[in-house]
């Protein structure tokens, strides 16, 4: 496992996570992070450590997420003191397969960051990639597992 690789700004960070993904190397993505860092993913499973960081995003891109491109949208960084900021990112991501091998459909996403200053940069010391459902306010949860649904009726507010 790589060491950290520091940013000089943490507004830099969802370009910098989006870089470390085209390498397909989940260790590029794992040195944004603090040692002790944690990542929730889309799905909620809930790692701690660069290590556990690395591994799911290896095996990830070097498979389903092989052939994705990240396009990075609005972003935007919000200082919380001279050490200490979040870093909230819309991200388009296209080019992942199905489970049969086809084309998955394009997904949107927002990765948040929580990001330290130590004495060389800045490192993530917690990140969350959230699925966005655009029209839904809530998930709903069935035999099929949870789906986006909305309680909206059609034409109202």
């Amino acid at each position: 496992m790589g060491g950290a690789t520091p940013l000089a700004d943490p507004a830099d960070m969802p370009r910098a996570f989006a870089d470390a993904w085209e390498t397909r190397d989940g260790a590029r993505i794992a040195a944004l992070f603090t040692e002790d860092a944690d990542f929730v993913n889309v799905t909620g499973l809930w790692w701690h450590g660069r290590a556990a960081i690395a591994r799911p995003h290896d095996e990830a891109l070097k498979s389903f997420f092989a052939q994705t491109r990240l396009r990075i949208g609005r972003s935007e960084c919000r200082m919380l003191g001279p050490d200490a900021a979040i870093v909230r990112a819309r991200v388009h991501m296209t080019g992942q397969i199905a489970p049969d091998g086809s084309a998955a459909d394009a997904r949107q996403t927002i990765l948040s960051f929580v990001l330290t200053r130590g004495t060389d940069g800045w490192l993530a010391v917690s990140g969350q990639n959230t699925e966005i459902s655009p029209g839904m306010e809530t998930h709903l949860a069935g035999a099929q597992g949870p789906k986006p649904v909305t309680y909206r009726k059609p034409g109202g507010p």
